[in-house]
């Protein structure tokens, strides 16, 4: 048994900003749940849910595998990014020879933007407090 199988299904782990995402995929009908409530129901947004679908779209398996996501932290946009790299993941562990396809969209690196943080005595990370001459 490869070490990304756990009770019959291929894990991977995704992330993006603060979301974390535990992927588990098997062969099945294409079927989506995201913390126990399904695709369209959690995300509400098409493009959240085009962004999910997008490793599979890729790969040409639209339909194929059972997706099971534990998502937490973040926003929606960075939840659904990081079960697309999750989704990602969990496909290199069944075929590797996916790799190269994957890559090349850019599904499998891990982007590593977050928010800057705040710095004293300024309003923001960046953004200074008004100068005024006289």
């Amino acid at each position: 048994m490869p070490p990304a199988m756990i009770h019959g299904r291929f894990y991977g782990t995704g992330k993006r900003k603060c979301a974390i995402a535990r992927v588990f995929i098997k062969d099945g009908t294409g079927a989506v749940l995201v913390n126990g409530r399904t695709l369209p129901d959690y995300f509400p947004r098409e493009t959240s849910q085009m962004v999910v679908a997008q490793a599979f779209e890729a790969v040409e398996k639209v339909g194929k595998f059972d997706v099971e996501a534990n998502v937490c932290g973040g926003g929606v946009s960075a939840q659904a990014e990081a079960v697309r790299h999750g989704i990602s993941r969990a496909l290199l562990n069944i075929d590797a020879g996916l790799r190269p396809v994957l890559k090349k969209a850019g599904f499998l690196t891990r982007d590593s933007r977050k928010v800057e943080r705040k710095k004293p005595g300024q309003p923001g990370a960046r953004r200074k407090f008004q100068f005024s001459k006289r």
